[in-house]
């Protein structure tokens, strides 16, 4: 698909399975003001894509911070709904419990999965009000992982509904406050390298260079932190088309492009810095390659590794 094709983001929306939204929807939550995540929005809005004239010129801060506040309080609603349902769940729980002499063994085994239900969706991470099973409200990343649906999209709404499905569907790993799915997506990247290149592998940890070092940016917003943009749409066509999860693939692929370059220099840590320009075509290419070395027990980790 050309990078600047206005149906982009009615292939994702299919793709993706997105729900219909009314702007009116949007229009609501963005009229609801700032949300608790707004001061950490607005501290990473501004440099999002920064030095990209073609997002800077279609996209601008305000529609950024728009959507990434209305995202903010879909999910801030979602987890005060569930938080409800769970302690209202485990107060019918007691009083039943209480009632009952002996009560039933499904009480007395139901009782405690409850609590723990409802410790689960009040615990929170450090530095986030996010909960360990459910995606936050914010994770510093989400306003580059938003950026392409934006500049995509014809409306913020489109961009909004997009963007919401994706993070609570595709990735919810990514976002919560203790971004476990970007954590085993770095881990997958070092085991995945392993397998289809063990040399290169063997050289960037004896460098000390785990992917936890250089990667972690690439995972998170599936190398929209790389440019140039019209390059990640169209890797992003690849990746919602096959699916998101072969982004830690994406990754691979061009670690092993990079091969002679590494594999040469006494410093890789220099290289991998800064990723090299991104070549959507190649990468893909590469990509369906490599999934061929791929053990059956590795490949589900990665299709699995986003969700929790």
């Amino acid at each position: 698909m050309e990078w600047q094709s206005s149906l982009r983001i009615y292939a994702w929306l299919i793709l993706l399975n997105a729900p219909l939204l009314e702007t009116d929807a949007y229009l609501v939550l963005v009229h609801r003001g700032a949300s608790p995540a707004y001061s950490k929005i607005r501290n990473d809005t501004f440099r999002t894509l920064a030095t990209d004239p073609l997002f800077r010129r279609r996209v601008s801060e305000a529609s950024l911070i728009r959507l990434l506040n209305a995202v903010a309080w879909r999910l801030h609603d979602a987890k005060e709904s569930r938080i409800e349902s769970a302690s209202s769940a485990s107060n019918n729980s007691k009083v039943t419990h209480t009632a009952t002499a002996d009560g039933s063994p499904e009480l007395h085994s139901a009782t405690p999965v409850i609590k723990n239900r409802a410790r689960a969706l009040t615990l929170t991470t450090e530095g986030s009000d996010a909960g360990t099973s459910e995606p936050g409200t914010y994770v510093q990343g989400m306003n580059v992982l938003a950026a392409p649906f934006l500049y995509a999209a014809r409306s913020e709404s489109e961009a909004f509904v997009a963007f919401h499905r994706f993070i609570t569907h595709e990735v919810p790993g990514y976002v919560r406050g203790a971004m476990s799915g970007v954590h085993k997506g770095l881990a997958l990247v070092d085991k995945v390298l392993s397998i289809v290149d063990p040399k290169l592998s063997l050289y960037l940890i004896g460098k000390g260079m785990h992917a936890e070092l250089y990667a972690f940016p690439s995972v998170l917003t599936l190398c929209a932190c790389t440019p140039p943009l019209p390059e990640v749409l169209r890797l992003w066509d690849f990746l919602f088309a096959y699916g998101a999860h072969l982004n830690i693939l994406c990754i691979v692929a061009q670690l092993v492009m990079l091969r002679n370059s590494i594999l040469s220099s006494p410093s890789p840590t220099k290289i991998l810095r800064s990723f090299p320009p991104l070549q959507a075509e190649t990468i893909k290419e590469l990509t369906l390659t490599l999934i061929k070395k791929i053990p059956d027990d590795v490949y589900a980790e990665i299709v699995t590794h986003a969700q929790y």
